[in-house]
């Protein structure tokens, strides 16, 4: 079965087809982040219509690409949810439509099931179950992967995501937007212990998290030591990995899962990476550009859902949050 992916749940719009023999063969992702850098954020608008504008010539070049035509599309999957609700419906839209006029299944599909399953695009992928860090700009959470659709929410930030976390705190120390990266990169040349940080609410039991007062705490150091940015990034960061990597622990632990999977955009820096290895699980990453918003991992979570036999729905109703604990597995 071959299956095209449409991704536009927020500020990044990709198209990618994926088959169930040969797995991946094609992918295009277009980024807004030089769109919504003038306002230090996304602008929900601009982001809808950048996406209307960039689909079609993004489903040109993934289906040369790969060879193909939409003649040989069996199905095609799209981000229903969560995220922005102008944004899903343009890809929701632009999803039913195209397998309406092909005549084939349009399957929506839950944004953080495709990150949970990414790294399945990749050799050796993990068998199930394992236990999930999904950690994003706008989520973070641990869960038991049981199976296809079968997923436990065992632990999430209370407030903040930890990826948003990162982005407001390099934005403090003059990073720009988006700047988890960039603040990744000015950590590298700064002292980690120059600043005893908080780990938020690991000295309670439960995998609970929380990153406010982590950003709060950075807040007041930069204003106290303006000219002391590397050593906050890198006190910062430090803090926001310890956290991670206790949560983790204690999951690892509660569920006697040796399969670790970690998923989403700041599952990319290195040293949170490098950290949850020391735990010795067996630790599965996607690819650097299969951790941030793709359409790779929406096409092969539409791609499992169709072979087991689920169908297309009536509507392309969006759903801008949309737990990961109330999918079901597919009704073969």
């Amino acid at each position: 079965m071959i299956v095209l992916g449409l991704e536009s749940s927020c500020d990044e719009t990709a198209v990618a087809v994926y088959c169930g023999e040969q797995g991946l063969l094609g992918h295009a992702i277009h980024s807004q982040i030089a769109l919504h850098d003038a306002y230090g954020g996304v602008v929900p608008e601009l982001a809808s219509r950048d996406h209307i504008r960039k689909w079609l010539p993004l489903l040109d070049e993934t289906l040369s690409a790969s060879a193909l035509t939409l003649s040989d599309i069996d199905a095609v999957a799209y981000t229903a949810g969560p995220g922005l609700a102008g944004a899903l419906m343009v890809g929701a839209m632009a999803g039913q439509s195209l397998a309406f006029a092909l005549e084939v299944p349009a399957l929506a599909v839950n944004h953080l099931e495709g990150h949970v399953l990414a790294p399945l695009l990749e050799t050796p992928a993990p068998a199930f179950p394992y236990l999930c860090l999904l950690v994003s700009g706008g989520h973070s959470l641990i869960v038991a992967v049981h199976a296809l659709g079968r997923y436990e929410v065992l632990g999430e930030s209370v407030d903040d995501a930890v990826g948003e976390a990162f982005d407001k705190t390099a934005k403090l120390i003059g990073l720009g937007y988006p700047g988890g990266a960039a603040l990744a990169a000015l950590a590298e040349q700064g002292d980690p212990t120059a600043f005893a940080f908080p780990r938020p609410m690991t000295y309670r039991p439960g995998l609970q998290m929380s990153f406010s007062g982590l950003k709060t705490a950075a807040l007041t150091a930069t204003r106290a030591n303006p000219e002391c940015e590397a050593d906050i990034a890198a006190s910062f960061q430090a803090a926001a990995v310890d956290t991670l990597v206790i949560k983790v622990k204690r999951a690892l632990a509660q569920t006697g899962l040796r399969r670790l999977v970690v998923a989403g955009g700041v599952g990319a820096n290195a040293h949170l990476r490098e950290a949850l290895r020391q735990l010795g699980a067996d630790c599965y990453y996607p690819r650097g550009v299969f951790c941030t918003d793709n359409a790779a991992m929406i096409a092969l979570a539409g791609c499992l859902r169709a072979e087991a036999g689920e169908s297309d729905e009536s509507s392309p109703g969006v759903r801008p949050r949309w737990p990961l604990d109330s999918l079901d597995p597919p009704a073969a």
